[in-house]
């Protein structure tokens, strides 16, 4: 475990975690005169890093009883501009930490003595957990130039492929039954066909938790090469899928190795897709009415 010890009233570290090390270290001549309050940030970071990704700065203040400011001062002494890229950095280095050997294979913590309610109990926190990290890592400002390329798309294509293929085809029917042209291509030679055949004032989004997927990172490559606007859904903003879009919408939860079917993965997805969706609904609701009403007729058989 990553912990700091006190020695002369300066804080040094032992068995640091490689990301955290280099942040700290930058500190320099700078951990001698850290304050007791900077002190107990990066302690409680320390202690529970995984816990911090779920958190607010409003919450994280609670937590480590210091000021919104002074949390926002320890994160740029690290070399981040502020809390919610720190956060992000995070995140980013607990999802890729992961080995086989240490990875969990379930979405919550299970004992032997638990039963059928006690592990429903734990799985429901879990996804309020997710949520809440999903929420606290999405960049409304990013949702909000999403919901615009799209609400001003010709064309949307979905790229996703094994469970990311599943959420693609989800987020096809939300966007159809508002009227939206769209379509989910989950065969990775559709994919790459699909994609170079798109132009200026298309929107190709492409689906991947771990955001390193070969086939929707090239994919997604393509539609850009071909004039797309590209978007990213995934849970690594450091990823090549995130570094190949124009826009990059972080979901929540930490996923093992040995979770490729994760509920707090999916629920993380679909709840980003659900923000789009209703955000859309909100920017022109006779029309989402209209245009729903349209399809729901379409399917009914009995007229």
């Amino acid at each position: 475990m990553q912990i700091l010890k006190r020695r002369s009233g300066a804080i040094y570290l032992t068995e640091m975690g490689a990301f955290i090390a280099r942040r700290i270290n930058t500190l320099g001549a700078m951990q001698n005169s850290l304050t007791r309050v900077a002190q107990r940030i990066a302690h409680y970071i320390l202690q529970s890093p995984l816990r911090v990704t779920q958190l607010s700065i409003a919450e994280l203040s609670r937590e480590t009883q210091a000021g919104e400011a002074t949390v926002i001062r320890f994160c740029r002494t690290l070399g981040y501009k502020g809390f919610q890229d720190f956060k992000m950095d995070l995140a980013i280095e607990l999802a890729t930490s992961d080995t086989e050997a240490s990875s969990p294979l379930l979405d919550a913590e299970i004992a032997a003595s638990d039963d059928a309610h006690t592990i429903g109990r734990k799985l429901q926190n879990t996804i309020n957990n997710v949520l809440s990290e999903t929420l606290n890592l999405l960049d409304m400002q990013q949702v909000s130039l999403v919901v615009d390329a799209l609400r001003n798309s010709q064309s949307v294509y979905i790229f996703g492929v094994g469970s990311s293929g599943i959420t693609a085809e989800d987020m096809k029917h939300k966007l159809m039954r508002i009227g939206l042209r769209v379509d989910a291509v989950t065969n990775n030679h559709f994919m790459y066909m699909q994609a170079t055949l798109l132009k200026a004032g298309d929107v190709a989004i492409a689906i991947s938790h771990s955001g390193d997927s070969n086939e929707t990172v090239h994919a997604l490559k393509l539609a850009k090469q071909a004039g797309a606007t590209t978007v990213a859904l995934t849970h690594n903003l450091g990823s090549p899928l995130s570094e190949t879009a124009d826009f990059s919408l972080i979901n929540g939860n930490r996923q093992g190795t040995l979770q490729g079917d994760s509920m707090g993965t999916k629920t993380a997805q679909l709840f980003v897709i659900d923000l789009l969706y209703t955000l859309l609904v909100q920017a022109a609701p006779e029309q989402a009415r209209e245009t729903k009403l349209r399809t729901m007729a379409a399917l009914n058989l009995s007229k």
